[in-house]
This record gives structure tokens, C-alpha cells and sequence, in this order.
């Protein structure tokens, strides 16, 4: 119990800390956000292992973050066996095929108004299938290797993504695009000048949503079949041995690819739409 303790009095003074970060002169720089964050996280890490530690719960339940950091620095060399296969392979590969799909499917049903009203209901509703419904037909079709998976992420990410060009490419002011057909301009110049600019905050919403499905489609399609290495199959091994410290760092490394994949995504828009008043400030 003196664990537990020890981190609700730690709890306090980190409360007492985060507020005072929150709310004073620099709670609106770039390193005061950072610090309120990094409070927070370690305050949750504490009471984590305080509460583990104080009431004594089977790591088999809920392992303590120090056991998880234990496992996580013994296991560098599996952990990044399995990062390649999923997230490089995997989940990048797909996401870039599937957006690349989407631009390019995009820009033909903003061409046709027949696909525009024929292939985006057939869209949604592929888009509204369920991934476990999805996965194991895909794994049949292409095999057990990365490529699977990558097909699995390419159907998550390329109607979200295709939606959003969609609609950002309808989004310019009509005024704009009456004023592009003065000067005789053609559709591809019309497309590059005006139309893809204003819709690139449609588009970086999409990569945005598309980032995070695409991981969550590859790590649960290597439940469905896989390699003996990826994060998946890891993770669904480990279960069943009862090694939860090793599944919460394959956690922990999911957790850390996908807040990089979004961050990296997040500073380009920033450089692209610097003329957005979201990015303005």
C-alpha cells in the first residue's frame, strides 16, 4: 500500500504542477504544451505502477510499466522484426497505394457525373464492411505474407480518402472557377491552380483518418493469418502464453508508430495550407 500512496501523493503534486503549467504566461508556447503533456503522461505512469504495485495485481492482469519497460529494452530486436513487417510492409505500403488510388479515382468521378452517382454509394457501403469480415477473405486471396495485409489497408484507407478529395475538390468558390474559365483555362489547369489547392485541407483530413485505420488494419489482418513475425501474430501469440508484458509493448510500439505516422502527416499539411485559417493561429 505504500506504493499506492506514494503515487496518489504524487498524483497531487503533479495535479497542483499541470494546473499551474496550464494556466500561467507559458501555457500557450510550444514548450509549455509539451510540458503539460509530458506531466500528465508521467502522472498516468505513476498511479499506474502505484496501483499495480499497492494492490498487488497479477501481472497477468495488468502488468507494471517498469516490467513492461523491461520487456520492451529485452525485446528490441523482435519488436523491431515486427514493426518492419506491419507497419513498413504492411501498413505504409498500403497506405500509399490506396491514397494514390484515391487521387486518382477522385479526379475521374469529378470528370464523370455517372461515377460520381454510381461508384460512390458502392463505396460506402464497402467502406461500412467490417475489417474481421474483410481480412480473412483478403488473406486467402493474397497469401499470409505482408501483402495481404496491405491489401486489407489499401480497402480501409481509399474510400476515406477518396470521400474527402471528393468533396475538397467541389469546396472553391464558384466565383473562382468562373473566373479560370475567363482565361480560358483548361480542366487540368483549372484542377492544379485552383481546384487541388483548395481542396488540400479535404485531403489532409482524409491522410489524417486514413493513418491511423491503416495500422489498425494491419495489425488485426495478421490475426487472420501471418508470417511467424509482425505485430499481430505477436500479439495474439503472447496472449495465448499469457505474456501480457510483451503484448503491452507491441502496444506501446503500435501507440508510437502511429502518433509518428500522424505527426509527420500534421507538419506537412501545416507546410502545404499555411494560407488555411486553421494554420494561421
Amino acid at each position: 500500500m505504500i506504493w499506492f500512496f506514494g503515487a496518489l501523493l504524487f498524483w497531487i503534486g503533479a495535479w497542483w504542477g499541470n494546473v499551474r503549467l496550464a494556466t500561467g504566461p507559458a501555457s500557450h508556447s510550444a514548450g509549455g504544451r509539451i510540458a503539460v503533456a509530458a506531466l500528465f503522461g508521467i502522472t498516468v505512469l505513476v498511479l499506474w505502477e502505484g496501483y499495480v504495485r499497492g494492490f498487488g495485481i497479477s501481472p497477468v492482469i495488468l502488468p507494471a510499466p517498469t516490467a513492461i519497460a523491461a520487456k520492451f529494452a529485452g525485446s528490441l530486436g523482435t519488436l523491431w522484426a515486427d514493426f518492419v513487417q506491419t507497419v513498413i510492409k504492411g501498413a505504409l505500403s498500403g497506405f500509399l497505394i490506396g491514397v494514390a488510388a484515391a487521387f486518382v479515382v477522385a479526379v475521374a468521378i469529378d470528370r464523370s457525373p455517372f461515377l460520381q452517382r454510381g461508384l460512390l454509394p458502392v463505396g460506402n457501403f464497402v467502406a461500412a464492411l467490417p475489417i474481421v469480415g474483410l481480412a480473412p477473405v483478403l488473406v486467402m486471396w493474397f497469401g499470409f505474407d505482408w501483402q495481404s495485409k496491405a491489401a486489407v489497408v489499401v480497402v480501409m484507407v481509399f474510400f476515406p480518402v477518396l470521400v474527402n478529395i471528393v468533396a475538397g475538390l467541389n469546396s472553391a468558390d464558384r466565383m473562382q472557377r468562373d473566373l479560370m474559365a475567363t482565361w480560358s483555362a483548361s480542366y487540368w489547369q483549372s484542377l492544379w491552380c485552383l481546384r487541388l489547392p483548395a481542396a488540400m485541407p479535404f485531403v489532409f483530413n482524409g491522410l489524417k483518418i486514413a493513418s491511423t485505420l491503416a495500422l489498425i488494419g494491419a495489425i488485426v489482418a495478421e490475426f487472420f493469418g501471418s508470417p511467424i513475425v509482425g505485430m499481430g501474430f505477436r500479439i495474439s501469440t503472447e496472449v495465448g502464453r499469457l505474456g501480457l508484458d510483451m503484448v503491452w509493448a507491441e502496444i506501446v510500439v503500435a501507440a508510437l508508430s502511429g502518433s509518428l505516422f500522424y505527426g509527420v502527416i500534421s507538419a506537412i499539411e501545416k507546410r502545404v495550407t499555411f494560407w488555411h485559417p486553421s494554420q494561421r493561429g
